[in-house]
C-alpha cells in the first residue's frame, strides 16, 4: 500500500538517533499529500538542527499547528517563522496567554516565549476556537470538551503568578488525519484528556475507529484508574498503532506497551511512522 501520510518526530524528550538530541518538548513533521505541516516546534531551536540532520527543509512548510501555549511546544517558532514568515499558523486563542506552573510553592513561568509571540505578528494567524480544516483530510479540533469524570489537565497549571487561579488549558488542541489505512490521532500534551480527545473527533469525523494515536498523553502524574480507563477506551477505538511521547510518563508507556505489545511503537527524537 502507497504511503500517504509520513510523520517524523524532530523534536521528543529522548533521541533514538545519535546524531540528534533530544529535549522537553514535542515537534512534529508531516507529509500529507504533497502538504508538509509543522506540529509544534519544542522548546528550542533543536527542532531546525534536527531538521537539518535528517535532510528536512523547514522553508517548505505549509502551516503551523501549536497543540497548546506552554513553552515546550512554541520555543521554536519564531525560528521557523523567519523562514516563512507568511505560514498560516492555526493555534486557540488563549494559547498567547500567561500560565504558571507551581511545585513546591514555588511559580515558573510556562507560558509562550516572548521570540515567539513576536513571530506571530508576521504570521498569518488563523485562530481555532473551534474545529478548522488545514487542507482536505487533515483539521485541527480547537477546544475540545471535557466530557468524562475521571480526566483532568494533568499538573498543578495556573493563569496568575500566585498560583491561585488554575489554568484549564482550554487552548488545547488535537489533529485528525485521513489516511488509507484510517483515522491518525496526533496529540500535543493532550491536556483535554486523551480520551475526551478521542470522543470528539468521533463525533466530529463520524468514524467509530481510530488507526493511530501519536503524541504526548500528559498521563505522567495519572493515577492507576485514569490509566486503566484511557487503556479501555483505546481498545474501544480499535486502535492499531500507538505511539506514546514526550509527557505520556513512563508508567504510562509501560502500561501501554503491556496492554498492547507490537502496537505500541516506543520512539522518540529522529523516530518515523508511515501509514
Amino acid at each position: 500500500m502507497k504511503e500517504d501520510v509520513r510523520i517524523k518526530i524532530l523534536v521528543d524528550n529522548e533521541a533514538v538517533r545519535a546524531d540528534l538530541h533530544g529535549e522537553h518538548g514535542l515537534s512534529l513533521w508531516i507529509e500529507y499529500k504533497g502538504k508538509h505541516v509543522l506540529f509544534d516546534t519544542g522548546q528550542t531551536r533543536l527542532l531546525v538542527r534536527n531538521a537539518q540532520e535528517v535532510g528536512i527543509d523547514l522553508a517548505r512548510t505549509d502551516a503551523i499547528i501549536l497543540s497548546h501555549g506552554h513553552y515546550d511546544h512554541t520555543g521554536g517558532l519564531s525560528s521557523v517563522i523567519d523562514m516563512v514568515p507568511e505560514v498560516k499558523t492555526y493555534l486557540h486563542p488563549a494559547a498567547t496567554e500567561p500560565r504558571f506552573s507551581q511545585k513546591a510553592s514555588t511559580a515558573k513561568s510556562i507560558g509562550m516565549p516572548d521570540s515567539a509571540q513576536e513571530a506571530l505578528q508576521s504570521s498569518h494567524v488563523v485562530w481555532t476556537a473551534t474545529p478548522a480544516q488545514l487542507f482536505p483530510g487533515m483539521a485541527v479540533t480547537g477546544q475540545v470538551p471535557r466530557r468524562n469524570d475521571f480526566e483532568d489537565v494533568g499538573g498543578a497549571f495556573f493563569v496568575d503568578q500566585n498560583c491561585r487561579n488554575p489554568d484549564e488549558l482550554l487552548d488545547d488542541q488535537s489533529l485528525s488525519i485521513e489516511s488509507a489505512s484510517g483515522l491518525i490521532v496526533v496529540l500535543g500534551c493532550a491536556h483535554s484528556g486523551v480520551v475526551n480527545v478521542l470522543d470528539y473527533i468521533s463525533r466530529l469525523t463520524g468514524r467509530e475507529t481510530v488507526y493511530a494515536l501519536i503524541g504526548g498523553m500528559h498521563l505522567q502524574n495519572a493515577s492507576t484508574m485514569r490509566i486503566a480507563k484511557t487503556i479501555q477506551a483505546l481498545r474501544k477505538y480499535e486502535i492499531q498503532e500507538i505511539v506514546p511521547l514526550h509527557c505520556t510518563g513512563p508508567r504510562a508507556v509501560q502500561d501501554l506497551k503491556s496492554a498492547f505489545g507490537d502496537k505500541c511503537l516506543l520512539s522518540g527524537t529522529g523516530g518515523q511512522v508511515s501509514f
